[in-house]
């Protein structure tokens, strides 16, 4: 069988893709691993007792962790859960930012119903989950 020209320019193109689509293409979520284990045992607000996980299971109805790593290699764990957000339950994204040693995290973004919220609209739903 003879390889010709035109063969080969349709070929190519496709194993590029093929190659691209299996080193950036989706992932499976992480839904257990340390990063997550870690996070849920934090606590976010000073003088609490509760775990970041206990306060996300007293507030929120459905809950999910997920771990993945962005292309910088950041590791964030990503809580999403329906909550009650101004009296009527909203699905809920937060995510937060984990070093590699697992010895610090911040609280990254939040989007409430796929809408980013300010710094201060997160902190006050911390200090809500928190106090209820």
């Amino acid at each position: 069988m003879k390889v010709t020209k035109r063969t080969v320019l349709w070929i190519v193109p496709i194993l590029l893709i093929g190659a691209f689509y299996y080193f950036y293409g989706p992932k499976d979520a992480i839904t257990e691993n340390a990063y997550i284990d870690y996070v849920k045992s934090q606590t976010l607000v000073d003088n609490s007792n509760l775990t970041v996980e206990q306060a996300f299971n007293n507030y929120c109805e459905v809950s999910d962790w997920v771990f993945f790593e962005t292309q910088r290699g950041q590791k964030v764990v990503e809580f999403k859960g329906k909550c009650p957000v101004e009296e009527i339950t909203q699905p809920v994204n937060l995510q937060f930012l984990v070093d590699d040693e697992q010895t610090e995290h911040t609280v990254g973004a939040m989007l409430v119903n796929d809408v980013k919220q300010s710094s201060e609209e997160r902190d006050t739903f911390i200090q809500t989950i928190y106090t209820n």
